[in-house]
């Protein structure tokens, strides 16, 4: 009777030993499953996130100089359209993140700054000159470093960055979905993100 009592134990012992390693390799299974999802959505955001947007002016141009000890004037005189298309982006494949598997925690520690490009259409109309005071290509450089400050101005003032902004987020929520749905925690800048709406004011 000790015999099968201790038999019994001996195959209890054997099958508990058995089911605590099964459990620990189904643990560490599904643990670099989840990793290795995190990994997968970070890389699929590491795109070229492009707001667009377009803006319009009208600028005059007006240049005199005065000639013959300042008695004649000269004057030169242009109407000028501007059409731009007008880009914000963020490159997220230079976004920097930390996978931390034993704390199950993803790190934000990097996230690339914005790109503003614009790409202005100038088109010049009623141009006037007078012979002593001549269009020359000082002029014109003047005239497109000037309307590419000024455009440049108008999309800093303009929604387009803003917007840009929240495609950016809306690119990072998808890895705050995943890691709360699988139980890891996002923090960027020591910040944990407890909630998805936590994201919209998150500051670059």
């Amino acid at each position: 009777m000790k015999k099968y009592i201790l038999g019994a134990l001996a195959v209890l012992l054997i099958f508990m030993v058995y089911r605590y390693f099964e459990n620990r390799n189904a643990e560490r299974d599904c643990l670099e499953e989840s990793t290795a999802l995190i990994q997968q959505q970070i890389k699929n955001v590491g795109k070229l996130v492009v707001t667009e947007g377009t803006f319009s002016q009208v600028y005059t141009y007006k240049d005199t100089k005065n000639r013959f000890l300042d008695v004649l004037p000269a004057r030169k005189r242009a109407l000028i359209i501007v059409n731009t298309k007008a880009t914000v982006a963020y490159d997220l494949s230079k976004l920097v993140t930390e996978v931390d598997v034993e704390n199950k925690t993803v790190h934000i520690k990097h996230i690339p700054e914005e790109e503003i490009n614009i790409y202005p259409d100038i088109k010049y109309y009623d141009i006037t000159q007078d012979y002593l005071n001549q269009f020359t290509a000082d002029d014109y450089n003047k005239i497109k470093t000037r309307i590419n400050r000024s455009m440049r101005e108008k999309v800093e003032n303009s929604t387009l960055k803003s917007n840009a902004k929240n495609r950016l987020i809306s690119e990072l929520q998808k890895i705050y979905i995943l890691t709360n749905t699988l139980g890891w925690t996002l923090t960027y800048n020591d910040q944990e993100f407890s909630a998805e709406q936590e994201m919209q004011e998150l500051k670059l």
